[in-house]
């Protein structure tokens, strides 16, 4: 017998809206439900993980999920809040992109078990592909009139006097293949649910509406607040864009950091929502969190349960030390056994000078390391008199004047950390 996936989804703050009658279809027996998945990049990013972590409750509740990667939808692109249209993509690409986000899927749905609850991954361009523009007007065109897509929000915002662009018909058409991937799940697979998030409301139930239509049948649709911060900041990007679950795009390191750096109002909001523990482990988490909020208990649990998931222990363990690296006592071993990627990510914005691999193997003096060659110091006497006060390290070790930099010091053979009192960082990169 299936578990209640609306009630748990309620207590984690998960539901905007949802049809009348959810809740008691889906716990009569087991159902599935479907969410479409954007596949413009060959990787998800935080902003779709609320969607995901809906189908993995789905799956744990005892339901079907399906996973919709929108290659044909894709090639269109969504109006709903979008106020200009999206590049569109080419079947290469699409297919490129739909293994990599299924690779990502993976970390949170079974795809492999026997179960009969097993996720599956459909791509509407496979059923799309086939349609012809004038099969597709008389099948499906004819049962939605134009009355009832000129009503939906995410059309009336378009052709509003203050939006710059007017839409095309080509967006215009979207709700209506968004809808048709409704109605096609539900013939095929018995798919009686879609959700996603509170923009994508019309468009759901436009779904709906052709199942009772076409099919006549009932389908459902539930939908999740869209995320925003308390600070009025857009959820899920930073200054150098997206967050997301790729790591060559972004780092474990930068992704442990943005949930880590979550405001005490949001951690406790994002803990119910990008989390598997129990209302009884968070709402102990947020009364320890209230005693000693110095401490970020809620911070540092979620960082860590949300790293784990979209990464690995490894990587999680790895971004702590790294983090430790700036905010903590570390070595030069610590420093050393960063990566590249990690070691700029840490020390981004942190002013850098190149020196020679020659000036390293033949052995760079700490003057020249700080003032002659890199004007990290204004002056050579400067850099002598900081010396002399013991405020200088090479890789977190302090030095004297007669220190000399050579190739044992290099980070990743490329780079030496020097830094000026506790917060003053400088890097040297060898070129």
């Amino acid at each position: 017998m299936a578990s209640n996936f609306v009630a748990e989804l309620k207590w984690r703050g998960m539901i905007h809206d949802v049809m009348p009658e959810t809740e008691e279809h889906l716990l009569e027996q087991m159902r599935a439900a479907y969410v479409g998945i954007d596949p413009t990049a060959d990787s998800l990013h935080i902003g779709h993980l609320v969607s995901v972590m809906m189908l993995r409750h789905f799956q744990l509740a005892g339901h079907k999920p399906y996973a919709l990667i929108g290659g044909a939808t894709g090639m269109i692109g969504d109006p709903s809040g979008k106020s200009a249209e999206r590049n569109l993509l080419d079947e290469k690409t699409l297919r490129h992109n739909q293994n990599a986000i299924k690779d990502q899927l993976s970390r949170f749905l079974d795809f492999k078990s026997d179960e009969e609850n097993a996720a599956v991954l459909v791509n509407n361009y496979d059923w799309m592909k086939e349609f012809s523009f004038l099969e597709f007007i008389r099948d499906v065109g004819k049962h939605i009139t134009v009355n009832y897509m000129m009503a939906k929000d995410s059309v009336k915002k378009r052709l509003t006097s203050e939006a710059k662009e007017g839409m095309s018909f080509t967006e215009f058409t979207y709700q209506l293949v968004q809808g048709y991937d409704f109605y096609h799940l539900f013939k095929e697979h018995n798919c009686t649910l879609q959700m996603g998030g509170s923009d994508q409301w019309g468009n759901i139930t436009t779904g709906t509406e052709m199942i009772r239509r076409i099919g006549g049948g009932k389908g459902y649709a539930l939908t999740c607040p869209l995320i925003t911060k308390a600070d009025g900041t857009k959820f899920g990007k930073t200054e150098g864009g997206n967050i997301w679950l790729d790591a060559e795009r972004t780092s474990p390191y930068k992704f442990y950091q943005y949930w880590l750096n979550t405001s005490d109002e949001d951690a406790e909001k994002f803990i119910k929502i990008f989390t598997f523990l129990t209302k009884e482990e968070i709402d102990a988490l947020i009364a320890e969190h209230k005693e000693a909020p110095h401490m970020r208990a809620l911070q540092k649990k979620l960082a860590e349960e949300i790293t784990i998931s979209v990464h690995s222990k490894q990587d999680l363990d790895n971004a702590i030390k790294a983090s430790n690296i700036l905010f903590g006592k570390s070595t030069s071993d610590d420093l050393k056994t960063l990566d590249e990627k990690t070691f700029l990510d840490i020390f981004e914005g942190v002013p850098q000078a190149e020196v020679t691999k020659t000036d390293i193997e033949e052995g760079l003096d700490m003057i020249g390391a700080l003032a002659a060659k890199t004007q990290f110091l204004d002056s050579n006497g400067a850099a002598r008199r900081e010396l002399k006060q013991n405020s200088i390290s090479v890789n977190k070790e302090k030095v004297k004047e007669d220190y000399v930099i050579t190739s044992k010091d290099l980070i990743n053979n490329k780079f030496v950390l020097l830094q000026r009192g506790k917060k003053n960082y400088f890097v040297l990169v060898v070129n």
